[in-house]
């Protein structure tokens, strides 16, 4: 089991990740709440990792913090819920943001992030509420650490942020509307992760 990874950050394309470990280049897929702490490409990076085993492939998972990785592991246990879902749902909301929508039995707002329909949103609710019981927020809030350069023109930052959300689970038309209305109104965005986040937040 691989449990963590440090190294030099060499591509970040939402929900893929390249890591260069003294010369080996580890593929990982994250949630968008890592994306949002992680710094620019060519600066260094220490990332939790959970290792799924399949027939056909080894996927590796990357986080900033242990929690998001304590809860993914977690969320890949409910039945129905597996990794890629588990990305949905750390990527829709924060990990603390989730535990409050478990602890207040809210599953309409689960229900919005791609790949929770009500049945799951349900399952959730019953198999996490235990588990979440002794769950506690970081003493520094889990804020991110500083934000990234801008990247690109605004094309292309719009293009990357809806290839992510498209990657998340929502439909290419989803996607493009969320994109629009996000940038409507903030026109001053000039990152995409920052793109993704409220048009996240808007979704929940």
């Amino acid at each position: 089991m691989i449990g963590q990874l440090k190294g030099i950050l060499v591509e970040k394309r939402a929900p893929d990740l390249l890591l260069d470990v003294n010369g080996v280049g580890y593929e990982l897929q994250a949630p968008m709440s890592t994306f949002y702490q992680l710094p620019a490409t060519g600066q260094g990076v220490l990332l939790h990792t959970h290792l799924v085993v399949r027939e056909d492939a080894h996927l590796l998972f990357g986080f900033y913090g242990q929690q998001e990785r304590s809860l993914f592991r977690a969320l890949i246990k409910v039945s129905g819920v597996g990794p890629k879902v588990a990305l949905a749902i750390l990527s829709g909301v924060t990990a603390d943001e989730f535990v409050r929508l478990v602890r207040q039995d809210d599953e309409s707002a689960l229900t919005r992030i791609p790949g929770i329909g009500k049945k799951t949103a349900e399952r959730l609710m019953l198999e996490m509420r235990d588990r979440l019981k002794d769950w506690q927020a970081p003493a520094d809030g889990n804020q991110p650490p500083g934000s990234p350069p801008p990247l690109g023109g605004a094309s292309a930052v719009s293009e990357d942020a809806e290839t992510a959300l498209i990657a998340l689970g929502y439909k290419p038309a989803e996607a493009a509307r969320m994109i629009v209305r996000t940038l409507k109104d903030n026109p001053e965005i000039e990152r995409s992760e920052e793109i993704i986040r409220l048009a996240l937040k808007g979704m929940v």
